[in-house]
């Protein structure tokens, strides 16, 4: 196979949820049909899709996941229509979440096979890529055994509680990446108490609210890419 290491990042802006998914979707059809056995167009005489970072923020939506459970939804449909959130059932691991404009959302389209076949692994170098980004903000944060996503630990001097800062869930098929993190910076976080995120019972938080300032998603975005992109060209 030809190696195609190649990653274009993009910056979609305020893309509502169901654009953003129909986009990763051509990506992800692209790439599919290149790896195709019987593809139509001979592979040796066209250039091979690249893999993407894409970067966004979304209008108020909570998404669940395969096997998320809707009793982790807490407030019935009519309170979502006057709040004029929408709820999308997807086909990403993981289960309920919200995304709103102040969040960073970064969907990486990537062919594993270019890089490494190991979907933990995978799952750990985007953990640890934003909890490298963290911490040129002097924010320390960390992963928690067997609960996928960034936390920030309890601080018995202040904040005697863990809380989550960043969620994670993916899906990969032939070894192609879709979905992928949300981290909360500016967002506000009132919608959360509406759910269980992720169907786990602990406390959320965001970059503003760690650091009491609002912080330029445009910088988080720049530093991150290029943590990614490090951790998977050198790993």
């Amino acid at each position: 196979m030809v190696q195609n290491r190649v990653i274009m990042v993009k910056h979609l802006g305020l893309i509502d949820y169901k654009e953003a998914l129909a986009i990763q979707e051509v990506y992800y059809k692209t790439m599919v049909d290149q790896k195709h056995p019987r593809a139509t167009v001979d592979p040796s005489r066209q250039p091979l899709a690249s893999s993407y970072l894409l970067f966004c923020e979304h209008p108020p939506v909570y998404t669940l996941g395969r096997g998320g459970s809707m009793n982790h939804l807490l407030v019935d449909a009519a309170t979502l229509a006057t709040q004029k959130i929408t709820l999308y059932h997807v086909n990403r691991g993981g289960d309920i979440t919200y995304h709103g404009p102040g969040q960073l959302v970064v969907y990486p389209i990537i062919d594993l096979e270019f890089f490494f076949r190991d979907i933990h692994r995978y799952l750990r170098l985007l953990e640890a890529s934003v909890i490298e980004m963290l911490s040129h903000f002097n924010i320390p944060s960390t992963s928690l055994p067997g609960l996928t996503g960034v936390w920030l630990k309890a601080d018995k001097n202040s904040k005697p509680f863990d809380r989550k800062i960043c969620s994670i869930g993916i899906r990969v098929s032939r070894w192609i990446t879709m979905h992928g993190l949300a981290l909360n910076v500016n967002n506000e976080l009132a919608p959360f108490d509406q759910i269980i995120p992720c169907g786990i019972p602990k406390a959320v938080t965001s970059m503003q609210q760690e650091l009491n300032k609002s912080i330029s998603i445009m910088d988080v975005s720049d530093i991150l890419a290029q943590i990614i992109l490090k951790k998977l060209n050198y790993v």
